[in-house]
């Protein structure tokens, strides 16, 4: 891939309120930047946009999209029960995010979504989520560990899926730092791994040929593994073949 036509992947952003400074800030993990930039490609980072018409002239000139981890969605948003657990998102960041998720998926625009990215592609798609593992899976392994930002399961990857051919092998061992996960599936998508207890740990759209990935392990963390970088390559290579399509069209026009 050379350097003039290396994609360009946006990756939305976190809005933190600071009440005491009386205004808000747009925060993103290094990571996903460094992987993206490891993996070939070139990171953009995208604030949360209120006007569809600015959303669009911005997915006009990417070739895919990282979702980012982050908070809990408004269940309520999701025809849902408000839980306690429940730590939400800022509004301004869901209402970003909303539309965003839908255009990418309108567009069928590459997209890997990590952590609360995976649940807003399922949800998106007509799927439901878990508001609290453990209170409805009492019998679960433990998905999160406040004190060790290491904690670490198996992931079971499923045969003939696209995460099984980008990772290679049945399993592997990812961090994990969740309290919610995907119920059931959205219109379209299978999984792609499951823990040992049966959450579901990825999803995929059943459309080979859309990179329509999320995962919800943190592949761009510190803790990941070394196994993580080839995630991003096959999504950055997907990029690509995005970018490639696009100059072949504008060639003809």
């Amino acid at each position: 891939m050379s350097r003039e036509n290396r994609p360009l992947i946006g990756i939305n952003v976190d809005v933190i309120s600071s009440p005491r400074k009386k205004h808000s800030m747009f925060r993103l993990g290094s990571g996903y930047c460094d992987s993206i930039l490891a993996a070939g490609g070139i990171p953009l980072i995208i604030p949360s946009i209120l006007k569809e018409t600015d959303m669009d002239a911005i997915l006009d000139k990417l070739d895919g999209f990282i979702l980012s981890g982050g908070a809990d969605m408004d269940p309520r948003r999701n025809n849902q029960s408000m839980h306690p657990t429940i730590q939400m998102m800022a509004p301004r960041r869901e209402d970003s995010d909303r539309s965003l998720v839908r255009k990418i998926i309108e567009r069928k625009m590459p997209v890997l979504g990590i952590g609360l990215g995976m649940q807003q592609m399922n949800v998106a798609m007509g799927g439901s989520l878990m508001l609290h593992i453990p209170e409805e899976m009492p019998r679960c392994m433990p998905h999160m560990d406040p004190s060790d930002d290491f904690h670490r399961h198996l992931a079971l990857l499923q045969p003939n899926s696209r995460l099984q051919e980008i990772y290679g092998g049945d399993e592997l061992r990812v961090n994990s730092s969740h309290h919610q996960a995907v119920k059931t599936l959205g219109a379209g998508l299978k999984v792609g791994a499951l823990a040992p207890d049966g959450i579901i740990e990825a999803i995929e759209h059943e459309d080979a040929g859309w990179f329509y990935i999320g995962v919800q392990w943190h592949p761009e963390s510190e803790s990941g593994t070394a196994l993580d970088s080839q995630l991003f390559e096959c999504f950055v290579q997907s990029c690509g073949a995005e970018n490639s399509m696009k100059e072949s069209l504008e060639l003809a026009a």
